[in-house]
């Protein structure tokens, strides 16, 4: 087969279409996740216009002489050993010509030129040929955990915390970034006016400052929702007066996990404006707070200040700057509120919770809490296709991509999906010369006829705790891209209580000698004394993730060689991965169910 027929097969993994000035291809996989050594999805880049401005995503065209073998044998092994490190690029390592019925999206034709090499040149480069030296690296294992420990945290929280008795035992949460900068981001908190306690992750694309942006105010909107009118009053004549505010959020955060403090006036104020308006439409009635809603008037009322906040500007350069890379980059959530047996569950996008069940006989299984708003949604194609015009069905989801571009079908941000055309010239042309020297914020979706197109309104799904219910796992895709659902709470249940239930190895049709199989079994048992390396539940899992061989165990030379992957090629290989992981105590769950 062909590379360019090879090419054509793949499925475009971006989440974006574009995020700097790239065109994106992908390489297909096997069809037997197990079998494939390279665990996630993979692009490549095609440059067609380059920009200075570090808005974006930072990722980078790989060389194609380095790629295409990868591509062809699906084995990461075979091609990192000896992968050419050349000193002239330009020479070796020429851009390949595809035509463009090959590419995921055909470019402007002002930028074909880019496509189509000079004869002569590509002749000339096809004759200079240059080999090198095998070379093999391979991360110890004390390296291999530091890598993997370096953005662990875990919180243990009070039975009794003075108020209320918690439902949460604690939660394990970590990092391991593919893209550089990480895109992903992850917060926790406890409510301190209200009762229960706040955890989320949040999945970037086109850059990272959206997920920043949603990180650090989302919680704050939803607190606010949750509070009595009483205490808004409070709140404000505290303002009013100048006085100390009440504390509304106990953060948990990794020293790593950063506020923005350049825009913490900005988000206060328009945090203030929407309790005033909280006030203004409450009569003062004592009556009960609904939860479902007031995450989803969150979601939306953040969504709709970061695109307000847009539009008007700031007087600051560099605040004018920030507001304008937050609305035209995008994020994902899915944030899980837990008070007492109550569990709310609030996602907006692709990221999900996966609720880990023990059944009676000590077997665990997974209960779905959220659902994908993705092409492979039926309900959320359907629900875009009633919102617009009948003339553009078969427009408004293209090649699985919310107008052929975008895979969430919502998220924050990503104003380009939302504003008006006329609404995006005036913005841009009036910005910042960065913005407006960008390829990518001038560039107007096709069909682009009935905006707004996305959302950030949440589904949210409720489910009451029961003392088989041991712990919940939020993650980014990264995580479920690599991993079954069944398979990611079985590992985090094991972990958890120490308890693994042995089933027969199952090899897949592989041909095993008795020698291969007495191997298994020892690493089956070394498995059991070695299950208390980590300390983290998240690490342990994104350990499985990434260094899980053909027979679900982790194999620690392709682990070794997943987290050595210089920065141009980790993306291909895997996404973000964030990981939550919050364990309830069952006691606690019992007791509330026997008082009822």
């Amino acid at each position: 087969m062909s590379i360019s027929a090879l090419l054509s097969m793949g499925r475009c993994c971006c989440r974006c279409c574009c995020p700097r000035g790239l065109w994106m291809l992908s390489a297909p996989c096997c069809d037997d996740r197990r079998m494939c050594v390279c665990p996630g999805p993979r692009r490549i880049g095609i440059p067609v216009r380059s920009s200075s401005l570090p808005l974006f995503s930072d990722a980078m065209p790989a060389p194609t002489q380095l790629l295409f073998p990868l591509i062809r044998h699906c084995e990461l092994s075979r091609i990192y050993g000896t992968a050419c490190y050349c000193h002239h690029r330009h020479l070796c390592c020429p851009p390949p010509y595809i035509p463009q019925s090959r590419l995921r999206h055909t470019p402007h034709p002002a930028y074909a030129t880019f496509y189509r090499p000079k004869e002569s040149w590509w002749q000339y480069t096809q004759g200079r040929r240059y080999a090198s030296t095998p070379q093999k690296f391979y991360l110890t294992p004390p390296q291999v955990n530091s890598i993997l420990k370096a953005n662990e945290y875990s919180f243990k929280v009070p039975e009794f915390d003075g108020k209320n008795v918690s439902s949460v035992l604690g939660f394990d949460s970590n990092q391991l970034p593919a893209n550089a900068p990480i895109e992903d981001r992850r917060s926790a908190a406890t409510c301190l006016q209200t009762r229960g306690m706040l955890l989320g992750v949040f999945d970037g694309h086109a850059g990272c400052a959206c997920s920043q942006a949603v990180s650090e105010r989302l919680f704050y909107y939803i607190a606010v929702s949750l509070l009595p009118h009483e205490t808004l009053l409070e709140i404000e004549n505290a303002v009013e007066s100048g006085r100390a505010l009440l504390p509304i959020l106990q953060w948990h955060k990794h020293p790593n996990d950063y506020f923005s403090k350049e825009a913490s006036k900005l988000y206060f104020n328009s945090l203030r404006t929407y309790w005033q308006e909280l006030i203004d439409l409450n009569t003062g009635e004592s009556t009960e707070i609904d939860v479902k809603e007031a995450l989803v008037n969150a979601f939306k009322r953040l969504d709709n200040d970061i695109s307000l906040e847009a539009q008007v500007g700031d007087p600051n350069s560099f605040l004018n700057y920030l507001v304008l890379r937050v609305a035209f980059s995008g994020a994902t959530a899915c944030v899980a509120h837990v008070d007492g047996v109550d569990l709310h569950v609030a996602n907006t996008g692709d990221s999900r919770a996966m609720l880990g069940v023990q059944e009676e006989d000590g077997s665990w299984s997974a209960v779905t809490l959220s659902n994908d708003h993705n092409a492979q949604n039926e309900r959320e194609v359907e629900r875009l296709k009633l919102e617009h015009p009948k003339n553009e069905a078969k427009s408004v989801v293209k090649q699985d991509r919310l107008l052929g571009l975008l895979m969430p079908f919502r998220a924050f941000g990503d104003v380009k999906f939302k504003w008006s055309i006329d609404l995006q010239k005036r913005v841009i042309e009036s910005g910042p010369d960065q913005l407006n020297d960008n390829e990518y914020t001038k560039f107007i979706p096709p069909n682009y006829y009935t905006p707004p197109y996305l959302t950030a309104e949440p589904e949210v799904t409720y489910h009451r705790l029961r003392p088989q219910d041991k712990f919940l796992v939020l993650a980014t895709d990264g995580l479920w891209e690599t991993m079954h659902r069944q398979d990611v709470v079985r590992i985090v249940g094991e972990y958890l209580t120490g308890m693994h239930h042995q089933q027969p190895i199952a090899v897949g049709g592989y041909k095993v000698t008795l020698g291969q199989m007495h191997g298994l079994l020892t690493e089956r048992r070394a498995k059991m004394s070695s299950v208390f390396e980590d300390q983290n539940a998240a690490t342990h899992l994104i350990r499985h993730a990434v260094g899980n061989n053909e027979f679900g165990a982790v194999d620690h030379e392709r682990l070794s060689k997943m987290l050595s992957l210089p920065e141009e090629l980790a993306r291909m290989y895997r996404d973000d991965i964030t990981i939550i992981v919050v364990q309830f105590n069952s006691h606690v769950v019992g007791a509330y169910q026997n008082q009822e």
